[in-house]
């Protein structure tokens, strides 16, 4: 999986020790100012601003050992200047410490309680996400996942590859809406796949048996409010042997098969019904074949991608993208849309993102 914002994170972590050290750079500035200005500018009053700060970062004893120091250095100015006010000033560094001690212990127990519930996260994503081999026989894969918030790191988009004995089974899919109730979905319906596209030898029976457990899990976790909860999914097919492949359409945004500088979209003559929609619209799936020769790359991807907005409100153009990458293997070109949708979204995702693309090499 391609993750975003760790070289980001690598960039800022000279910033970031400075940052941490700010309280104690506050607190050598402000005594510095104090004692080399007249005592009428009384800069020593601003010395409970160093714990304050503190508390936003620090831990509980840090944070009350800088609102010692800070009292001594009050009382040590008090001895160059005896007319600073000083037992006022050092009642407020008093209450201030023993405040933003407080505050810094509250932060530490929402942090931990943060990790613990990232924690989960984490293996909700192993659920879900599961890592998988970059190449299957002849067929090389790489995929991409960026969750739309900030703070998650899983959303309400899957997918799953597994090497069956009729093939190469590719899904990849997205859960209206968002937050636990999606990721539940979603883990349902990747899980269903698992077992499905080993165990059928039809791609109908597989989105059959999607659609099934995917309205068992809405039955039993019914959506909030009165919209359905449903799901778009496609599926793909590639044979061990052979030049074709199989793809069945429910709902969800065409892929796109690059083909010596030649784009095709790869649309479905007869659409099938979303996930938990089959019963209200019927069952009828349609499994479409597409030519897929050695050094074609597919590219699947959810509508996040697709609907990523600039500034002014303009659509990702992801088929003029397309066409305008070098022939490159899958990881490559997912990293140049990863950069490239950030770039053109300004880094700012309304939607979960999740691609695959799958080249067929030579045997």
């Amino acid at each position: 999986m391609i993750e975003s914002g760790r070289p980001r994170l690598r960039r800022r972590y000279g910033r970031g020790r400075l940052v941490r050290l700010s309280p104690v750079i506050l607190t050598v500035v402000i005594a510095s100012l104090a004692y080399a200005t007249p005592p009428e500018m009384a800069f020593s009053r601003l010395l409970p601003a160093a714990p304050a700060l503190a508390a936003a970062m620090w831990p509980v004893l840090p944070t009350v050992l800088l609102g010692t120091v800070c009292l001594f250095l009050m009382i040590g100015l008090s001895l160059v200047f005896p007319d600073l006010g000083t037992w006022w000033t050092a009642a407020g560094i008093i209450a201030v410490t023993v405040a933003a001690a407080y505050g810094s212990h509250v932060r530490l127990q929402r942090e931990r309680t943060l990790f613990q519930v990232r924690l989960v996260a984490d293996a909700a994503q192993q659920v879900v996400l599961s890592p998988m081999p970059r190449r299957f026989g002849n067929v090389e894969i790489e995929s991409l996942y960026l969750a739309a918030a900030a703070e998650a790191r899983i959303g309400g988009d899957f997918y799953e590859v597994v090497d069956t004995p009729y093939g190469v089974r590719l899904l990849i899919g997205d859960v209206r809406g968002k937050g636990l109730p999606a990721v539940g979905a979603a883990a349902a319906i990747v899980n269903a796949f698992r077992e499905a596209a080993y165990g059928e030898t039809d791609m109908v029976d597989v989105a059959r048996r999607l659609d099934a457990s995917s309205t068992r899990y809405n039955a039993a976790f019914p959506p909030e409010g009165p919209m359905e909860r449903f799901a778009t999914a496609l599926l793909v097919e590639i044979p061990h042997e052979g030049r074709r492949i199989g793809i069945l359409n429910c709902g969800h945004p065409p892929p796109l098969l690059m083909n010596r500088k030649e784009l095709r979209v790869l649309e479905s003559a007869a659409p099938s019904p979303l996930l938990s929609l089959a019963e209200l619209i019927g069952d009828h799936y349609n499994v479409d074949t597409f030519d897929f020769a050695p050094g074609d790359v597919l590219l699947l991807y959810t509508d996040g991608i697709a609907e990523a907005r600039a500034r002014d409100g303009e659509f990702f153009p992801l088929a003029a993208w397309m066409r305008r990458q070098p022939p490159t293997p899958p990881r490559e070109l997912l990293t140049a849309l990863h950069r490239d949708l950030l770039h053109y979204s300004r880094g700012r995702l309304d939607d979960d993102i999740a691609a695959l693309a799958v080249r067929l090499c030579e045997h």
